[in-house]
């Protein structure tokens, strides 16, 4: 097979794709690889290096698209790539389509085979591909939050950790998965004092657990959210419901409760967000202000990190993509459920009920179109 390893061109998303390492050991499995030049320069990686696995190097995204089976990207294609999609070709890559109603009916249009790596799940129902971008996502959620609440930023001049004889920081986070434990043990290192809010009482009691009584969980409901944010210096957002857009947990008139000065990062945003004010921003502007709290919506976070976030990406995506490059694309997601769960779209369909269900298009299940 023929892969395909294009320049993310997202604002400020510095990922790639593909490492060196990988495209060594796809092209030790018999296969090529076509990566578009400086493909790799911002997260560390060399055009040099990449020839030096066994890459060749185009000099164009038009060039890369136009030359392989399968593309493998970091995050969702924008408007400029959508002329690029084909009938023929497999997309491997980070969608969100829930929130990307344009995006979906574009791959529809095209016929295009698209995998989202945030919807294929491992045998526990994990979602393994979304795992280390959200850790990454969920400790830089607070560094985010930290910074924004220094007084030159707008913030309240809130320092998370307080210090001897001034109360600490309150930080609020919504969610007690990945994101939300993540952002809780940086909440948690600052000093900060911390509350997670979850529905399941057995994440909760193992949170609890494992943070040693350093932080404080409740359950998740609209009144103690309401109570909670109210006093809340930061609030993070990290609900997910797999492939769907993210509930609405805190409303606009929760937020004109909050403190002026006060942060709110919803790294939910990709998948429309869970607070009812924030919408997505980039690195470039990453925030705004609405009743007087500052609102911090960068949809693409890791893309900050790019070599410890391309790094890691490659970690867990290799395996799938050589999968599909080994045994092609019917019998890999035959082979595997999990990774059936990934496939969004296929020969004009939308295969993710969620996805269907929240972009308002047809659903037709992957099973009738193999």
């Amino acid at each position: 097979m023929i892969i395909g390893v294009p320049k993310e061109i997202k604002v400020r998303e510095y990922r790639v794709g593909m490492t060196p390492s990988g495209v060594a050991q796809m092209v030790a499995n018999g296969h090529k690889v076509n990566v578009e030049k400086c493909a790799g320069e911002g997260a560390g990686f060399s055009d040099e290096e990449y020839v030096k696995a066994g890459a060749s190097i185009l000099d164009t995204a038009d060039e890369v698209w136009g030359s392989v089976n399968m593309v493998i990207k970091v995050k969702e294609p924008i408007e400029p790539e959508y002329k690029r999609f084909r009938d023929d070709l497999l997309l491997f890559t980070y969608l969100h389509l829930a929130a990307e109603p344009t995006l979906t009916s574009e791959l529809e249009k095209s016929g295009i085979a698209s995998i989202a790596y945030e919807t294929i799940e491992d045998r526990k129902g994990g979602l393994p591909l979304l795992k280390p971008m959200s850790e990454i996502a969920g400790r830089m959620s607070v560094q985010a939050g930290a910074v924004c609440l220094e007084k030159e930023h707008g913030g309240r001049g809130v320092l998370l950790g307080g210090v001897p004889g001034v109360k600490r920081g309150n930080v609020v986070i919504l969610g007690g998965g990945i994101v939300g434990s993540n952002a809780a043990k940086i909440a948690v290192g600052m000093g900060a004092h911390v509350t997670i809010f979850d529905v399941n009482v057995d994440r909760m009691e193992y949170l609890e657990h494992i943070f040693d009584g350093r932080l404080h969980t409740r359950f998740s409901n609209p009144a103690d959210i309401a109570e909670a944010v109210k006093d809340a210096d930061m609030v993070v957002g990290g609900v997910l419901i797999t492939g769907a857009k993210a509930p609405k947990l805190v409303t606009e008139q929760m937020v004109t409760t909050m403190n002026p000065g006060s942060v709110i990062v919803d790294v939910s945003v990709d998948q429309g967000g869970c607070v009812e004010t924030t919408h997505a921003t980039t690195h470039d502007d990453p925030t705004f202000i609405k009743h007087n709290v500052i609102h911090y919506g960068v949809a693409n976070m890791p893309g900050a990190v790019t070599r410890t976030s391309t790094m890691a990406l490659t970690n867990v995506t290799l395996g799938y993509a050589l999968r599909l490059a080994n045994m092609g694309f019917a019998a890999a997601i035959k082979a595997d459920n999990g990774l059936a769960l990934g496939v969004n779209t296929y020969k004009g369909h939308c295969t993710y009920e969620a996805v269907a269900r929240d972009c308002n298009t047809g659903y037709k299940p992957l099973v009738e179109l193999l």
